[in-house]
């Protein structure tokens, strides 16, 4: 019978000690946190320019606009989340996503949006920057306030979406001594998604903003505004 020689079996020790160590490294590292994946943040994209010819003489332009801070009653305040429904579950629930928000609080991107809009045939002033100096011309100017009920990617089936919008309008008119009530419509808009992601809705939910403008602004000159 053939004896085991010492030093190979010191060899073999050693090799399978390693191999050990190597493979509890490689376990290590396998529980390691992954890096998160980065955040996707959206706005409403460039605004496209005015077509030649669309704007008002300046003779019959219309008259100056104060615009109040937007707000926001079927949202969380002042929020960045990019909310969606699940129409085809339950349709009372309002879910963010989780690797996806707005660029800025979506009550600031609807009322920029909604200012660039109008300002093509107005003056158009936030209640913050530009009530005071309104107060100064001749004739009263209005105050339009915008209330968003709702702003969010309704999903009527796994692969089907949509972006749904309901504003508020509310059109006063501005003295010294207070605001006189002018009108008030509610416009609601429905806009398909091209995909039910994120992408898709946010997309989907500017478009709904841009239309609303414009329906926005045919209404105030139906109130000589």
């Amino acid at each position: 019978m053939s004896k085991l020689n010492p030093h190979a079996l010191t060899g073999y020790a050693r090799r399978a000690l390693v191999a050990a160590g190597v493979l509890a490294l490689l376990a290590g590292c396998s529980a390691l946190p992954q890096k998160p994946a980065p955040v996707a943040r959206y706005d409403f994209g460039l605004q496209a320019p005015q077509a030649a010819g669309t704007a008002l003489p300046k003779t019959s332009a219309q008259a100056p606009l104060v615009l109040a801070q937007v707000r926001a009653s079927g949202m969380p305040e002042a929020s960045a989340s990019i909310l969606y429904r699940l129409a085809y579950a339950n349709d009372r629930e309002l879910r963010p996503y989780t690797q996806a928000r707005w660029a800025a609080p979506a009550e600031q991107l609807i009322q920029q949006r909604v200012r660039d809009t109008l300002a093509q045939q107005r003056a158009v002033l936030l209640d913050d920057d530009g009530a005071t100096q309104a107060l100064q011309l001749p004739a009263l100017p209005a105050m339009l306030r915008l209330d968003v009920e709702e702003f969010s990617q309704v999903f009527d089936s796994t692969t089907s979406s949509r972006g749904v919008l309901r504003l508020r309008a509310t059109l006063t008119e501005v003295s010294p001594r207070g605001e006189k009530w002018l009108g008030q419509q509610v416009f609601s808009l429905s806009q398909p998604a091209a995909s039910a992601d994120a992408a898709g809705g946010t997309a989907a939910l500017a478009m709904a903003v841009g239309e609303a403008a414009q329906q926005l602004d045919a209404w105030l000159r139906q109130q000589g505004r």
